[in-house]
């Protein structure tokens, strides 16, 4: 997987740390040439400096054929113009921002971009956003015990009923959008590639969730 990411200070330093060492071409900007200290000795991504919302420096690090964008820097702004850069001009699938305000926090989801917030926290959650990229939040209810996902449906679960996807209590499937439009399934709908699938989902069962996203069905 391609990833960009926008800010070398702890949290961009560390994830692209860890993504490298898991095999994933990374391309790390950043303003300041003294934040490439943060990155270890013998480094194996790609290190650019400058803003990382100029388009001539994101096409230089191939946003162009990037899986996944990181925004991570210091400041709401460049975040949110850099990601948002990133998903509107240049259609990278899976777009993150790190977020200080959070009364900007109705910005970035009416852009459909999900935020973080803390250091060990978010590099947490950034990397397990990339890696689980099938649940996306895109609302929850209560305390958090209940919650909408998004996910764009794996190619080996086309053909499978949308009730096959369904667990009693845990798991339900509320809306699947389709070649651009949205409709109500219904449990005898069959899945086909490319859906993209809203489920409703207990907190206690995003690892069944993702189990069931990840691998084969009976598997």
């Amino acid at each position: 997987m391609r990833v960009i990411v926008v800010g070398c200070g702890r949290v961009g330093s560390a994830l692209a740390v860890q993504l490298v060492n898991e095999g994933h071409d990374v391309r790390v900007i950043d303003r300041d040439p003294r934040t490439r200290r943060l990155l270890p000795e013998g480094f194996r991504g790609q290190v650019l400096h400058g803003n990382g919302f100029s388009r001539t420096l994101l096409e230089s690090a191939g946003v162009g054929l990037a899986d996944a964008f990181v925004a991570v820097t210091s400041g709401d702004n460049t975040n949110i113009v850099s990601a948002r850069t990133a998903k509107e001009t240049y259609r990278v699938p899976i777009v993150l921002a790190r977020i200080y305000d959070p009364r900007r926090a109705d910005i970035y989801r009416d852009l459909g971009i999900p935020t973080i917030a803390s250091v060990r926290w978010t590099v947490h959650q950034l990397h397990q956003m990339l890696l689980h990229r099938h649940l996306t939040p895109e609302l929850d209810f209560g305390n958090g015990e209940t919650m909408l996902l998004r996910s764009r449906l794996p190619a080996y679960l086309t053909g499978r009923r949308m009730g096959d996807l369904e667990v009693d209590g845990e798991i339900r499937v509320v809306e699947v959008t389709r070649g651009g439009r949205s409709f109500l399934p219904t449990a005898h709908t069959p899945a086909e590639a490319d859906d993209l699938i809203t489920f409703a989902v207990a907190a206690d069962a995003l690892g069944r969730l993702r189990g069931f996203l990840d691998k084969e069905l009976g598997t």
